[in-house]
């Protein structure tokens, strides 16, 4: 079972360029952020075409989150639970009913934190104490299911080209890191890290000053698994060449391959 996420910043923006990646990745299941539409605008037939059931929890011209499936997905839900009063379209899950065994899949948007100090970022620590609610409960049926995404976190220094750049950025905060690190802790597996070490590996880089040219990226899509989808874990990459290519989003995908 090949899962791939990707933040396409955008569906509108992204339409004439998502059917070559789609047909390249051939992923059984995708997972998209920041898809920028609303349920009904969102264009279906590029995917149904593809053999795709789409899912989306759309929200105009923001966030909004998509599963795309080639698998028979079920116990599809929206939104993040814990906060009633949160109209942002930021979280959807399914399972996945794979060849060998299904997976819980949750698709994610973080929200981006800044301008710190601010109600933003109080927004997004307080939606990461309610995704390690979810991380929890989650884990305590002890079947295999991911959380995949575009986290806005920086890990660790290392995961930035310029570290020094980030440092007072919502996404690099002591605060921000140690809450990523309070939901890793809890047994998932980091999915790229379990297979690559090292720096210089990324999965964005701003439309700005000519970072991409420059290889001044930073990675923030992040593959967490429970430790019943660890085990079946074969392999994690970024598609980085994507970013070089007509009209790219500022993100590139990252999948991963399960024996499932």
């Amino acid at each position: 079972m090949k899962i791939a996420s990707f933040n396409i910043n955008g569906i509108k923006a992204r339409i004439n360029a998502l059917p070559d990646w789609l047909d390249e990745a051939d992923a059984d299941v995708i997972l998209l952020q920041e898809i920028k539409s609303v349920d009904e605008a969102f264009p279906r037939e590029i995917f149904e075409d593809r053999g795709y059931i789409v899912e989306t929890h759309g929200q105009k011209g923001f966030n909004g989150v998509a599963i795309l499936s080639k698998l028979p997905l079920e116990d599809v839900t929206r939104g993040l639970p814990g906060d009633d009063s949160d109209e942002q379209a930021r979280w959807i899950e399914a399972t996945v009913i794979g060849d060998q065994r299904p997976v819980r899949v949750c698709g994610l948007y973080l929200p981006n934190g800044n301008p710190t100090p601010g109600p933003k970022y109080d927004y997004k620590l307080a939606w990461m104490e309610r995704l390690q609610a979810r991380a929890q409960a989650l884990l305590a049926i002890e079947e295999p299911f991911l959380m995949a995404g575009d986290y806005n976190i920086i890990p660790q220094d290392e995961d930035a080209k310029r570290p020094e750049a980030w440092a007072k950025d919502a996404l690099a905060l002591p605060q921000s890191r140690a809450a990523f690190r309070r939901i890793v802790n809890l047994g998932f597996t980091e999915a790229f890290r379990a297979r690559t070490q090292g720096p210089g590996h990324y999965t964005f880089w701003d439309y700005q000053a000519g970072a991409w040219n420059r290889d001044d990226g930073i990675r923030i899509d992040h593959f967490l698994l429970s430790p019943q989808c660890a085990d079946l874990l074969t392999d994690c990459q970024i598609d980085k060449d994507i970013r070089a290519r007509d009209k790219p989003s500022d993100h590139v995908p990252i999948w991963v391959t399960l024996d499932a």
